[in-house]
């Protein structure tokens, strides 16, 4: 099964979160250990992610 990496938006760097093609999330907390931020990820089947920073 093909799986890919989430990648940050601010700085596109790898996060240490891996999904595989039938991964489904709403709202998941994403944390990239570069840049420090913290972000929610939208997953859909297919690899289809959608990034929402954070407003703290």
């Amino acid at each position: 099964m093909k799986t890919e990496w989430i990648y940050c938006p601010i700085c596109n760097s790898k996060t240490r979160v891996k999904i595989k093609e039938t991964t489904e999330a709403r709202n998941l907390p994403v944390f990239c250990p570069k840049c420090k931020n913290t972000f929610n990820a939208d997953i859909k089947p297919g690899f289809d992610v959608q990034t929402k920073l954070y407003t703290d």
